[in-house]
């Protein structure tokens, strides 16, 4: 019922439109009874009592009541679909709005898919029930009190016996209910997964080619379509047992009408265009209460998917910005992690009381084995995460007293993977930042060592390059990632391991751009390549999180200790 109540409280903004939707639904209505109420009339004065003045006027009133009809219908429908249209829009906004402000370890333990179901397929769920109960459930309801109303004023007697029989039309609805919805967020579950199968396939279908996975893929996609299919005809069975149900309860209604209204009529109680009048109101009645079955059924479903939605925007971020947080003045001193520890799962430490600093325009490079916690500590400072203990701090701040915005505003960050939007090369580069010429993006581009193959593609820099630029090779895409952050200009520069996967030469261009970026940077440099790292002010060693190592090159290469074992192993062929 809460999730009820927040969904209907979406229609407070769009109480205008909703109210003219209602005041049409109700016409429609009113004027449906009116046809009903009309046989009688019909019958009576003009077939039977032969009244040649009725015969002229109520074929004129039909046409006028089915016209208002019409109108009555198109305005409401209208108006409906405005207000379902704008709840999904509001509603799809408000989720994705709330997705961007959770915590990056939100996203590491949810798959994309999953997310992209809850913002597309549930709300659109949402979108097709509230229409539905804006324009059928409601306009249902008053259609039926309306035929109603005519059968108690054409015989209240006759009409008990549709009263009696009226619950078995409603008996679905409290029967099945909580199934249906438990079976449409089972149903809406396996939706997600789905998703987030068809994503990974897509965006691997390079690898499932190169090992020839494809008929395993199949194999798996079939499974959870199949499990899919089984959630869906639980549905579909349950939908169905609505309609045996209602057949029996509207045939029972009709013998039962025919036997006491003809026997009425009969015995010259009752006018055969009274009883008419009655009959057909009663079959007009069925079609309403057959419909209030349907948007249960949609009604449920809503719910389900409601609760899926609400799930998400109730949730809280991690990462937040504390009570009278500051902005972030421009930097003095420099960065210094003063005894951070930080766990990925608040068990496991991954770093163990690291103490480093950077003075400002200091060009510092971590290495290590995998797993050290090099990427972590590059993670840690624009607040991806916050630390376990110990404390980061920019000059005299501690990074968690400054806003979130004015913080990462201040870093710019190139890594091994590079984030690039099914855009042209000009968006790409520019992401975001309308105040920007073509010039501004041409000179980034040639400091990035980007120009000369952007200037070789087929519309230049509005060439749409793929998704995550897969039009481009590995070394391209880097050097847009650079321009990139060199049009950010920010004072903090995150390189992580932005070399590793690149061929020589590539490597070399990209090197060249990243020198260009770095300078007059503060520069936290994680990388797998000598070359990458080998001009740095100072080299950390991380080694099982904590720093066992730190000095220039020839320093630790003297040391002949941990570095000296990593170069031996990595870096002595360049």
């Amino acid at each position: 019922m809460q999730n009820y109540r927040r969904l209907l409280n979406y229609l407070r903004p769009l109480w205008w439109p909703l109210l003219l939707s209602i005041f049409c639904m109700v016409a429609f209505s009113l004027l449906t009874s009116a046809v009903a109420f009309l046989v009688k009339p019909a019958l009576d004065d003009i077939f039977i009592n032969k009244d040649a003045v009725k015969l002229k006027s109520l074929p004129l009133v039909l046409i006028l009541l089915f016209a208002l009809k019409g109108v009555a219908n198109y305005f409401q429908t209208y108006y409906t679909g405005y207000v379902g249209s704008r709840i999904v829009t509001t509603i799809r906004e408000e989720v994705y709005f709330h997705i961007q402000k959770l915590s990056l370890s939100f996203f590491t333990a949810t798959a994309s898919g999953v997310l992209t179901s809850r913002i597309i397929y549930d709300v659109s769920m949402i979108q097709r029930a509230v229409s539905n109960v804006i324009s059928g459930l409601l306009k249902d309801m008053v259609t039926a009190l309306g035929l109603v109303g005519v059968i108690i004023y054409r015989d209240w007697q006759l009409s008990l016996i549709v009263l009696v029989v009226f619950p078995l039309f409603f008996f679905p609805i409290f029967k099945y209910s909580r199934k249906m919805r438990r079976f449409s967020k089972k149903s809406q579950v396996q939706v997600a997964g789905i998703t987030s199968f068809l994503q990974e396939s897509f965006t691997g279908i390079r690898i499932i080619k190169a090992f020839q996975m494809e008929s395993y893929n199949q194999r798996e996609f079939r499974t959870i379509n199949e499990k899919l299919l089984g959630l869906v005809l639980r549905q579909l069975k349950i939908k169905s047992l609505t309609v045996p149900i209602s057949e029996t309860a509207g045939g029972l209604a009709a013998a039962a009408v025919i036997w006491y209204g003809g026997s009425q009529v009969v015995q010259g109680h009752s006018t055969p265009g009274n009883f008419f009048s009655f009959m057909t109101a009663l079959f007009m009645l069925y079609g309403p209460i057959r419909s209030l079955n349907r948007s249960n059924n949609q009604i449920q479903e809503a719910l389900a998917a409601g609760k899926r939605v609400f799930e998400i925007l109730d949730l809280e971020p991690e990462i937040i910005d504390r009570p009278g947080a500051v902005e972030l003045p421009p930097i003095r001193n420099g960065i210094r992690f003063e005894h951070v520890v930080f766990a990925y799962d608040n068990e496991n430490d991954v770093l163990r009381g690291v103490s480093l600093s950077l003075r400002k325009g200091e060009t510092v490079a971590l290495v290590g084995r995998s797993g050290g916690g090099k990427s972590t500590i590059l993670n840690l400072l624009p607040r991806f995460y916050d630390v376990k203990s110990g404390r980061i701090m920019i000059d005299d701040l501690d990074i968690r007293d400054l806003t979130q915005q004015s913080l990462r505003a201040a870093i710019a960050i190139v890594s091994q993977q590079t984030v690039l939007f099914n855009d042209t090369v000009r968006n790409n580069i520019a992401y975001g930042r309308t105040d920007l010429s073509l010039d501004d993006i041409i000179n980034a581009a040639r400091s990035a060592n980007a120009h000369t193959f952007i200037e070789e593609l087929p519309e230049q820099y509005d060439t749409i390059i793929g998704e995550n630029g897969v039009r481009l090779s590995g070394g391209q895409q880097q050097r847009l990632s650079i321009a990139r952050a060199l049009l950010k200009n920010s004072p903090i520069l995150l390189l992580d391991e932005a070399t590793s996967s690149l061929d020589t030469e590539s490597e070399r261009a990209v090197q060249e751009a990243i020198d260009r970026l770095m300078e007059s940077r503060t520069s936290l440099v994680v990388a797998h390549r000598l070359s990458t790292i080998v001009n740095a002010d100072r080299i950390v060693v991380l080694d099982k999180g904590e720093i066992v190592e730190e000095g220039t090159h020839k320093e630790l290469l003297a040391a002949a200790g941990e570095y000296t074992k990593l170069y031996n192993m990595q870096f002595q062929e360049e």
